[in-house]
């Protein structure tokens, strides 16, 4: 058994999806990833009301064109409808990040980049 059905990744960088992919599929922690370069797509993605149960979205701060926050707020619309664990994965240290994540109900943490097999571990 899996902790999540799906787990979904929203990064602008192809590469850090990549390294972040293999991390997960070594980890057994999904049957499914997959990754978005763009948070729009995503958000369409998730729109899906037959989506998984079980979804674990990881999702980078600074991207162009819909960067996270923006992404956070239109998953608001969504958000009665889904009840999917959202964590921002970001390579900003900036405490101010940290504290506007948690004025998001449906944001269940903040982990830095790289995302490491420790860092993993504490979202099961």
């Amino acid at each position: 058994m899996y902790p999540f059905d799906l787990i979904v990744l929203i990064d602008d960088d192809p590469i850090n999806n990549l390294i972040n992919k293999r991390l997960i599929n070594k980890l057994n922690l999904s049957p499914k990833t997959i990754e978005f370069l763009e948070a729009e797509l995503a958000l369409e993605y998730l729109k899906n009301p037959r989506l998984d149960k079980k979804v674990l979205i990881l999702v980078d701060i600074n991207m162009p064109v819909m960067n996270g926050w923006d992404f956070l707020s239109h998953y608001v619309e969504l958000e009665n409808e889904r009840n999917d664990r959202i964590i921002m994965l970001s390579s900003s240290i900036d405490f101010q990040d940290r504290q506007k994540s948690k004025e998001f109900p449906f944001v269940s943490g903040f982990i830095e980049k790289p995302l490491t097999h420790e860092k993993l571990e504490t979202l099961i």
